[in-house]
């Protein structure tokens, strides 16, 4: 059986672990990696489009990525219960035109028994930034 630790039940330590992986998976910006953290029939929420199954959670991530050029995120712990994490977020990113966001929100996970997020609930706005208000910066090699 594939599995995805750490595994539910979570404890504080291993709830801030689960997010700890997600942000570093979501900040490769490789829609397969990310993907392959769902079961086959994820369910999601992202803002208003309503998503089922890997496949169209990386065709989302593929095109989410191609708009959103330079994504960096952050990710914190907001909550958890045995096999639920309720997290806070920002990333910033631009766009063709140079034009800066940064995007917040909230995210609601869901984990099956092998730590595979079964379903995922966002909320997310946008607001313009100019690019001397950005928070996270990363060195390029």
């Amino acid at each position: 059986m594939e599995t995805k630790p750490p595994l539910p039940p979570f404890t504080l330590e291993t709830a801030k672990a689960k997010v700890q992986a997600a942000e570093d998976a979501w900040n490769t910006r490789d829609p397969k990696r990310v993907a392959s953290a769902y079961t086959p029939d994820s369910q999601w929420r992202n803002r208003s489009e309503f998503l089922s199954g890997r496949e169209e959670i990386a065709l989302f991530l593929q095109r989410k990525w191609d708009k959103e050029l330079d994504y960096r995120l952050k990710k914190e712990l907001w909550s958890f219960t045995e096999n639920r994490i309720s997290v806070r977020f920002e990333y910033e990113w631009h766009d063709e035109a140079g034009q800066w966001y940064r995007s917040h929100g909230n995210e609601q996970w869901e984990f099956a028994d092998n730590g595979l997020m079964q379903r995922r609930e966002a909320s997310i706005n946008d607001v313009l930034i100019q690019e001397s208000e950005r928070k996270f910066r990363w060195e390029r090699t």
